[in-house]
């Protein structure tokens, strides 16, 4: 039963994994997708919060935003929301965590600190050829090591092998949370088997998918029987605030997942005409 394993201090925040879909705009004429029909790209956002409580942002991977993409950020949406952002590519991928990539994790990270108390979690996604080697691994104590402890981080490793006693324990020691992620990377029963091995008080999951899809305004493949397995446990996880965030790739939809979810977990959802009123005029 749900109510015996959930943990009743958990506070667990669905969202979406970006916000700035074409595919999500009703069409004129058609059934309401999620954003009223001549929604314009600069209103999305603030829709978007509307509906959901918090957000993944992918565009951070690419590039540190500029001060003033923090601020309609943070303008645009209400109290309460919080911002998980993706860390650049640069400093994971191309310097794969290397003394080089310091000063610019210094930079990005002063950076978001202009979202206040709405940042959330910044997820560290290394790549899959971030092998577990004992080179790496000392990169990545040293990269843990030197970041801000006011801001949460999360890990997501892309190479089964780093899911070792080693690697909790290094976790820990930063106060950095596992990224735990529905895809093709980690074999689910390894991510399952790493829960009660999480030990900061906030946690993070991602749902990805394969990406095949072209369209997103609509769930495309049901994966109900997935979604239950993973709602029973995030159910156990022993952190205060659980973010779990839906890419369009998983169903075809991401704010219908999120939804899934949040039932799921007996939370209410809101529903997506509501926004009909407060979109633009057309």
């Amino acid at each position: 039963m749900k109510s015996e394993i959930r943990n009743p201090k958990s506070e667990i925040r669905p969202g979406c994994q970006g916000w700035n879909y074409d595919d999500w705009t009703t069409r004129a004429g058609g059934e309401t997708i999620f954003y009223p029909r001549g929604t314009r790209s600069g209103e999305m956002l603030g829709l978007y919060a509307e509906i959901f409580d918090t957000i993944e942002v992918d565009s951070t991977f690419y590039a540190i935003p500029p001060a003033a993409t923090i601020e309609n950020w943070y303008k645009k949406t209400p109290a309460g929301f919080a911002f998980s952002l993706k860390m650049p590519q640069e400093i994971t991928h191309e310097h794969a965590l290397r003394p080089g990539s310091f000063a610019i994790a210094d930079e990005f990270c002063e950076r978001i600190k202009e979202l206040k108390e709405k940042l959330g979690v910044v997820l560290i996604q290394l790549a899959p050829q971030f092998e577990a080697s004992k080179e790496n691994a000392r990169r990545l104590r040293a990269f843990l090591g030197r970041l801000p402890r006011e801001i949460r981080f999360a890990v997501e490793f892309r190479a089964r092998e780093w899911l070792v006693d080693w690697t909790f324990q290094e976790l820990e020691k930063a106060n950095v949370a596992l990224a735990l992620v529905e895809g093709s990377w980690i074999p689910r029963a390894l991510t399952f088997a790493a829960i009660p091995k999480l030990k900061t008080d906030f946690a993070y999951v991602r749902f990805m998918g394969e990406r095949d899809l072209t369209s997103f305004d609509r769930i495309y493949r049901h994966e109900d029987t997935n979604l239950e397995l993973w709602t029973e446990e995030i159910e156990k996880i022993a952190a205060r605030e659980i973010f779990v965030y839906f890419s369009n790739f998983y169903e075809g939809h991401a704010p219908a997942s999120a939804d899934k979810l949040k039932k799921l977990l007996g939370q209410e959802t809101v529903a997506a005409d509501i926004l009909e009123d407060q979109g633009s005029l057309f």
